[in-house]
């Protein structure tokens, strides 16, 4: 983990300057019960599939779409951040990508199911950047029929 009293002053002031955006809207609904939902995953840890390409700085290089069957052993992390930490993705990749316990969830009927997909950003972004690409993904998400997410911010 990143501790700000480890980083160099330009780095510290730089995160300590750093403005958050806030928003005008309200995202929190009540709705049916959980074991009547269909649950999706979104983490910030810059995951992909191994035969996906890797995350880049290129504008526009937001998230990644990861099948709600993935295993373990093909899931990468290419997150870009050199402060990023990666041993408790190394040790258990539900650290940051909670999906055998998502999956034990449905089983034992907490929640209705699991989604067919599951969604990685790159969590070193300007969030009023990534607007389009989450009101195309709401999109996305609304023909999985999901109506609740497991939001993983890494």
């Amino acid at each position: 983990m990143a501790r700000l009293e480890l980083m160099t002053p330009p780095e510290r002031k730089h995160l300590e300057e750093t403005k958050c955006p806030s928003f005008d809207t309200h995202p929190w609904v009540t709705g049916k019960p959980l074991n009547q939902r269909r649950v999706a995953m979104i983490s910030t840890a810059g995951l992909h599939g191994k035969n996906d390409r890797p995350f880049s700085i290129q504008p526009g290089d937001f998230y990644r779409i990861l099948p709600g069957d993935i295993q373990a052993s093909d899931l990468m992390m290419s997150h870009l951040s050199a402060n990023f930490d990666r041993s408790g993705f190394q040790q258990d990749w539900n650290v940051v990508f909670p999906l055998d316990r998502l999956r034990e969830l449905a089983e034992a009927g907490v929640i209705g199911s699991v989604a067919d997909f599951h969604y990685s950003f790159m969590g070193a972004n300007d969030p009023l950047q990534l607007e389009p690409d989450v009101r195309k993904l709401a999109g996305v998400l609304k023909q999985d029929k999901v109506d609740a997410l497991l939001l993983l911010p890494v």
